[in-house]
C-alpha cells in the first residue's frame, strides 16, 4: 500500500537518464556527463535528497521516471543550462527542472550541487 501511495524508494538512475530532456545542453555535454557521473556516485540518501531538490518528492512514481508529474500534468525531468559558473544550481520543482550552470570542472559541479541539495529546504526552491 505504501508503494501505491508514496512511490518507489529505489532510484533507478538509468531510468532517470532515459526520461530526461535537455535545454541548451545535450546528453553529451560535459556538464551533463559530469552530472550523471556524480549522481551515480551518490549514496541512497543523497540521491533521495537530490530527487527531492529537483522534483519536490524523494520518491519515484510507481511507473518510474516516465510518470513524473509537474504542475501541468506529466512532466519529464529537465536539465537546463542557466546561470553563471559562480552560481548554485536552482530547481523548479513544479516543472521537475534543474537549472545547471555551465561549470568548468566536474569538481566544481559536484561542490555546487552538494551545497544546493544539502542546504536547501522547503520553499528555498522555486
Amino acid at each position: 500500500m505504501e508503494i501505491l501511495l508514496c512511490g518507489i524508494h529505489e532510484i533507478d538512475i538509468d531510468d532517470w537518464m532515459r526520461n530526461t530532456i535537455y535545454r541548451n545542453y545535450t546528453v553529451n555535454s560535459k556538464q551533463v556527463v559530469w552530472f550523471w557521473t556524480f549522481v551515480k556516485s551518490l549514496g541512497t540518501e543523497q540521491k533521495a535528497r537530490l530527487l527531492q531538490f529537483v522534483t519536490g518528492t524523494c520518491r519515484v512514481p510507481i511507473g518510474g521516471f516516465s510518470e513524473l508529474i509537474g504542475s501541468n500534468g506529466p512532466q519529464k525531468f529537465c536539465i537546463e543550462k542557466v546561470g553563471k559558473e559562480s552560481s548554485l544550481p536552482r530547481s523548479h520543482t513544479c516543472f521537475n527542472r534543474l537549472d545547471l550552470p555551465p561549470y568548468k570542472s566536474a569538481q566544481q559541479l559536484q561542490d555546487k550541487l552538494l551545497i544546493a541539495i544539502e542546504y536547501t529546504e522547503g520553499f528555498g526552491q522555486e
